[in-house]
C-alpha cells in the first residue's frame, strides 16, 4: 500500500544531488544539433504567437529603462 503526500516524512535534502557543471561531460555536437532541433520544433508555435497586451506594455517598460 502507497503512503499519500501527507503520510511521507518530509525530505529536506534532495535524493538526486545535482551535478556540478564542471563535472558533467560535454555534450558532443550530434546531441547539442538534436537538441537545438528538437527544441526549436517544440516552441516554434509559441514564438510565432502573438503577445499578449500585458507583456507587451512590460517590454516596452523595458526598452525605455535600457534606453
Amino acid at each position: 500500500m502507497s503512503k499519500t503526500q501527507a503520510e511521507r516524512p518530509p525530505h529536506s535534502v534532495d535524493p538526486v544531488p545535482a551535478m556540478d557543471h564542471a563535472d558533467a561531460p560535454p555534450l558532443s555536437p550530434t546531441v547539442r544539433r538534436h537538441l537545438g532541433q528538437t527544441l526549436r520544433g517544440h516552441y516554434a508555435d509559441s514564438l510565432s504567437a502573438p503577445v499578449g497586451e500585458r507583456l507587451e506594455a512590460l517590454l516596452a517598460q523595458l526598452d525605455k529603462t535600457a534606453g
